[in-house]
């Protein structure tokens, strides 16, 4: 239904808010059912920017009206910065603006979910739902020479190459798949929402900001949200589904006087239920670049030639069709370690600050990025005023542990550099050079990969937000379904699983 068949808000049987992975997935999943009346709800707008759509283009969405473009607070370990996190605010949300890449993570990953307290959510009670993605995965219709001699090199270096990091072996390195179709970027928004958009029971309201869940006693009965600068209410006879992901979804929460009393009291929001684990537990996987001058002018610096951008109108093909990160690895640091403790992710071309720091000529990054971080961080309201970002602070490096990982990194990705399969294309090391202090470097460096999870984390102890069927705990009628449910940080992307748990939540709410 389009969006603007239906006015202000009216009666739903389920009102999902957030229009990004997992709110796809559950616009599908629960209209599939024509007596089922269900409402979308997406603060940003439709998915039209061309830049969605062209796989290479996705960094210009990056402080776009696409993007919520999120600053965390000043972060102790790295030299008091303030991080930049670009999180979708559209169509699709992150799964419209991200480098595509499918990992499903280590099947030890989900193991742990279920002996944290995640009952069910173990490998084996996981994997059919990652089986039944509707999002449509390819290999790169054009890898580009760096990135061969970049796994090439690896296996110079005694690593395994892995041609499927989504089978029985995760560690080694190769190309990475990712969610394209035809070239095209193809998002959740592709594959779930666009066909379920054509039945008469699914309305979806873009621009609509949701301000609050409507409670009565402990039952969450509706949500309200402004749009076109009215305030709208719209009621849920079975149940809301929060599905904004791992910033948005605790900040509606705790908007709606559910989460820890006090901070809630100091705000003077009303506590509706006391949920001490409402934006606690944030994690997010930490990335570190290493760049190299390229000897020979192949690397994405000529991707925008009028030459390719014919070959990509014609035909979807050539380098406008890279998502730039291309390939990558799974490696251990250490030994004794059941899963890999670092993914590299390798750009043909210079990648830094999110793609806004601009380097003439070509070059090539490695980026080492950190999977299991053991420091933990929090998300928790500004103010009131849900038109507020709220604080975020994922204290990166407050675990010594995880600046040793990313330390270890930096030396096995010069390594890599050295291996003979780079020879032709190795020019000089730029920003750090041949030696100093790794650490200092990190603190300098580090940004996000985009990958926060946990602040609304299910499970069955006191600082459980919802239980192992996606549950809020306290409350009637009320789930969360989305990344911040992940008790845990998964070994790898996170989007592929995002979908898993929506794909699951939807038959949890089917079921009911």
């Amino acid at each position: 239904m389009r969006d603007d068949e239906r006015q202000g808000g009216g009666m739903y049987d389920y009102i999902i808010v957030g229009a990004g992975s997992a709110g796809c997935v559950l616009a599908n999943r629960l209209s599939a059912d024509n007596v089922a009346r269900v409402l979308l709800i997406e603060a940003g707008g439709p998915d039209s920017a061309r830049e969605i759509h062209v796989p290479i283009t996705f960094s210009k969405l990056f402080k776009t009206g696409a993007d919520w473009a999120f600053y965390t607070e000043e972060q102790r370990r790295l030299n008091n910065r303030k991080l930049y996190w670009p999180r979708g605010k559209v169509l699709g949300g992150s799964s419209s603006i991200n480098a595509m890449i499918y990992i499903r993570g280590n099947r030890r990953d989900y193991d742990r979910w279920a002996q944290m307290g995640a009952t069910g959510w173990d490998w084996n009670g996981v994997e059919r739902f990652f089986e039944q993605s509707l999002t449509n995965v390819a290999g790169l219709r054009c890898v580009n020479p760096i990135s061969e001699a970049f796994v090439e090199a690896a296996t110079q270096a005694g690593y395994a190459r892995n041609h499927d990091f989504n089978g029985a072996m995760q560690e080694g390195f190769g190309v990475y798949r990712v969610t394209q179709l035809n070239g095209r970027r193809h998002s959740a928004a592709d594959a779930y929402l666009r066909p379920a958009m054509r039945r008469k029971n699914l309305a979806v309201h873009t621009g609509a900001l949701a301000t609050g869940i409507v409670m009565e006693g402990a039952h969450a009965r509706g949500v309200r949200y402004v749009r076109n600068g009215k305030t709208e209410t719209a009621r849920a006879e079975r149940e809301v589904v929060l599905a904004g992901g791992a910033v948005n979804s605790p900040q509606l929460l705790l908007l709606s006087g559910i989460g820890p009393a006090d901070q809630l009291k100091r705000l003077g929001i009303k506590v509706a239920v006391d949920l001490p684990g409402v934006g606690e537990n944030l994690q997010d996987h930490p990335i570190v670049p290493i760049c190299y001058r390229s000897r020979v002018p192949v690397s994405l610096a000529n991707a925008t030639r009028i030459t390719n951008l014919a070959r990509y109108l014609a035909r979807r093909r050539g380098p406008l069709t890279s998502n730039v990160a291309e390939a990558g690895g799974f490696v251990h640091t250490r030994v004794g370690l059941d899963r890999p403790d670092l993914q590299f992710h390798f750009a043909p071309g210079f990648f830094l600050d999110h793609g806004f720091r601009t380097v003439e000529g070509h070059g090539f990054s490695f980026g080492p990025t950190l999977l299991r971080p053991e420091s933990r961080g929090w998300i928790r309201l500004r103010s009131a005023d849900p038109a507020d970002h709220p604080l975020i602070q994922p204290n990166y490096l407050e675990a010594e542990a995880d600046l040793q990982v990313l330390v270890d990194g930096i030396k096995m990705a010069r390594e890599i550099a050295r291996g003979k399969a780079f020879d032709p294309f190795r020019g000089e090391e730029m920003f750090f050079g041949k030696s100093g202090d790794l650490a200092e470097y990190v603190r300098a460096m580090l940004e996000t990969l985009y990958h926060p999870v946990g602040t609304c984390k299910m499970g069955t102890d006191p600082m459980a937000v919802v239980d192992p069927h996606l549950r809020v705990r306290g409350v009637v009628g009320l789930r969360v379904v989305d990344a911040s449910v992940m008790p845990e940080v998964i070994s790898g992307n996170t989007n592929a699983p995002t979908m898993m748990v929506a794909e699951r939540g939807a038959a949890a709410i089917m079921s009911a």
